[in-house]
């Protein structure tokens, strides 16, 4: 009888032991690469073979978030008795929670060392939206380099057009 009370609990257990995963997107990438020297030998016939590579992304949002945190934690979690304390003694806790041990660091050197990472992070990540090589185009002439009196268009000389030879033919429609 104990044990049919217990069975329900049984089957929380292995969650409640279990540590917690966290869902990211991944982005999977299939290609086609060469054998290995050793199964192209044993084959006879070297065919290429279909790899599939699948890697965690963080998105735009995430990364951004995660470097403003990087040295500080965030106002609401930075008022607290405990951040008070080692705010006075120049011990840096940083992270979204403010539970993360950064080492030594005043509050004002903290929020200095956060917007460098954000800065670092801004410009990285406008490098990988623009080429790398920039495209090149020719200059517009700005209307500085010249005087108005040298632009002024000079009359032409007025040429009296040649009697054609060929008439013009009616169409018959």
């Amino acid at each position: 009888m104990a044990w049919h009370r217990l069975s329900p609990l049984l089957l929380f257990l292995p969650l409640a032991l279990c540590p917690q995963g966290l869902a990211k997107p991944m982005v999977c990438t299939t290609t086609l690469e060469a054998p290995a020297q050793v199964s192209a030998l044993a084959e006879g016939v070297a065919q290429p073979v279909e790899v599939t590579r699948c890697a965690p992304v963080e998105t735009t949002e995430a990364l951004v978030e995660r470097r403003f945190y990087t040295w500080t934690s965030s106002y609401a979690r930075g008022v607290d008795l405990l951040h008070q304390v080692t705010d006075l003694f120049g011990i840096a806790l940083a992270g979204p929670d403010g539970q993360r041990l950064m080492g030594l660091g005043f509050p004002d050197q903290t929020i200095i060392w956060d917007g460098s990472a954000l800065q670092n992070t801004t410009r990285v990540l406008l490098e990988e939206q623009s080429a790398p090589i920039p495209w090149r185009t020719v200059d517009l002439s700005n209307g500085f380099g010249s005087s108005l009196a040298e632009e002024m268009p000079q009359p032409e000389p007025v040429v009296q057009p040649s009697p054609d030879p060929f008439p013009a033919v009616r169409a018959l429609w």
